[in-house]
Order: structure tokens, then sequence, then C-alpha cells
């Protein structure tokens, strides 16, 4: 091992035939910036909304959606776009999940959304995978928005003070247990999903919270 590392190392070390060292170091300088920032470009270009709503498969079901919803229109004019809630932020979770997005890439290649039916036949599966993976994660992208600390809940109806007072602070409860349906429509989950919510003890804090009318 030794003699194999005192190789390579006299390999590294060795000076160039045709350039100085100086010349090579700004080189690989100036290509590493380059690489890196074309990369970054694509990444972000990659987290727009342009981007996502460019197939029509995501533009005519869940955008259209998303649309009558309070995270598109309100009276603050804060809006949340696809990136803010189904990719990470951070560096190390961003490429995790973009990785993982090649599976997404690989369903519209094959068209296995294409159409309004498609579409409607694994609303479910699609939706389930998605809050798997905010409850494995503590709802993150939620949280990026809507901090805990900052909440008032004396600014909350009663409803919405309760569950998060006791449930969210807890830690009993995530963001997603209780606002599944809060951008997107609720797939038909049938009678176990409501067993299940009464069975975790969330079903008095009514988890269709988004859907239904708040107390001014």
């Amino acid at each position: 091992m030794r003699r194999w590392l005192s190789r390579y190392w006299q390999i590294l070390t060795r000076p160039s035939v045709h350039f100085s060292l100086g010349f090579l170091t700004l080189g690989g300088f100036l290509c590493g910036v380059l690489f890196w920032g074309g990369f970054n470009t694509a990444l972000e270009a990659t987290n727009t909304e342009e981007f996502c709503i460019s197939c029509h498969e995501m533009e005519r079901n869940p955008f259209q959606e998303l649309q009558g919803t309070v995270h598109y229109t309100n009276r603050s004019g804060v809006r949340a776009e696809c990136a803010d809630c189904h990719v990470p932020h951070d560096w190390t979770h961003k490429m995790a999940r973009k990785m993982e997005a090649s599976k997404e890439v690989w369903g519209w290649l094959f068209g296995s959304i294409d159409t309004e039916e498609k579409f409607e036949a694994k609303r479910r599966e699609l939706a389930e995978r998605e809050w798997a993976r905010l409850e494995a994660n503590d709802s993150r992208e939620c949280r990026n928005c809507h901090e805990f600390e900052s909440m008032d809940f004396t600014a909350q109806n009663s409803r919405a003070s309760r569950a998060h007072s006791t449930s969210l602070a807890s830690g009993e409860a995530t963001c997603i247990d209780c606002h599944k349906g809060i951008a997107h429509e609720l797939p038909d989950m049938g009678p176990d999903f409501e067993a299940g919510q009464a069975h975790s003890g969330l079903a008095s804090l009514e988890s269709y919270v988004a859907h239904l009318p708040n107390e001014e």
C-alpha cells in the first residue's frame, strides 16, 4: 500500500512537460468555477415553476389545483411555488431529492400519468409517497416558511390553536398529518383512512383542516 501511494504521489508531483504549475492551477480553478456555475444554474432552473409545469401532466393537474388554494392566492401576496413544498432547501437533502426525482423523469418518458385518467388512477399512490416523505422529515418543507416558534396562537382560530399548541408542540403530530389537502385535492382514501385518523387520536383535530372554514 505504501509503495502504491508513493508511486502515485510521484506522478502527481512530476513537473509538467509543456505547461507551468501556475498555468495548470489557474486552468483547473477556472474550469472548476465554470463547472460549478453551470451545475448550479441548471439545478436552479429545474426548481422553477416554469420548469415544473413545462410538461402538460403537471400543468393540467396539480398546478390547476394549486391555483385554487391559499398557497397560490391570499391576502398577503406571499405565494408558494412547486419547489417550495417538494424540494428541500439545504444542499444535502436537495441533492438526495434530485436523485430521487430521476424516477419521475422515467415516468414522464413512458407517460405513466400523461392523461387525466392515468393521473387520477395514481393520485393516491403519488400523494401517499409525498406524505410519507414529509412525515419522515418532520414536514421540513412546511417549516421553511411556517416557524412554530413564531406562531401567534391568539391570532388562530380555536381549532388550529388547539392542534398547534398540543399535538404539534409535543411532536405527536407533524404538519402534514393535519394538512394533507392544503395544496392539492385529496385522493379517495376509503373508510380505512378515517379509521386510521381516529386510531391516531387526530380525528378530533379534523385532519382536513385546510378544507374547513376558519373561525374569524
